[in-house]
């Protein structure tokens, strides 16, 4: 297995575990996402799956659970992964022209990690990014041309009713990393 499979497939057990405490009352509870609930962060990130398969000619019709859904969505995506043909399969993406493994490794694989502290958040859950994690999404999200997270934060840039990132929220600068990496990804810590 490949670094970018395990690095997913780490972050989506973390993910699908916070996504099975998610208690039957908590499902439409506020994010901090504000036009998202629980229910809708899961289901973005099963939508965001699904536009990981469509460069490789894959197709996901998820259940209406959110937990079946991303097991769903996540056993597709393991399926690409494991492909050698698919996984290398490359494509015009918004970040440019992208191997299928790498695409899902900077949208998918990341938003696991940002949508998981969402939903630990939404549903009282333990809202620690993983140490491992913190510091390679910290140095991507600063790595970002300022023009570039102007467009992240620009409501339907890419596509109708999608918006990367919110307004950067201050955090002072020595605030821990996690809180410092939420605020500039739009997040009250």
């Amino acid at each position: 297995m490949g670094e970018i499979a395990e690095r997913y497939r780490r972050r989506a057990d973390a993910f699908e575990r916070k996504v099975a405490a998610v208690a039957v009352d908590q499902w439409e509870n506020q994010s901090p996402c504000a036009k998202w609930t629980a229910r809708d962060v899961v289901e973005h990130v099963v939508t965001m799956h699904a536009v990981m398969l469509v460069p490789v000619a894959r197709k996901l019709e998820p259940s209406d659970d959110p937990l079946t859904a991303f097991q769903e969505a996540r056993a597709a995506v393991e399926d690409v992964l494991d492909d050698p043909i698919a996984a290398l399969t490359e494509s015009d993406t918004p970040g440019g022209r992208l191997t299928a493994e790498r695409h899902i490794d900077q949208v998918v694989s990341d938003d696991l990690v940002l949508h998981g502290w969402d939903l630990a958040r939404a549903t009282g859950q333990d809202e620690t990014i993983d140490p491992v994690d913190l510091e390679p999404l910290w140095a991507t999200a600063v790595a970002i041309p300022p023009e570039l997270m102007a467009k992240y934060r620009t409501p339907g840039a890419f596509g109708e009713g999608i918006e990367v990132y919110g307004a950067e929220v201050p955090v002072p600068p020595d605030a821990p990393l996690q809180d410092r990496l939420l605020g500039l990804l739009g997040r009250e810590p």
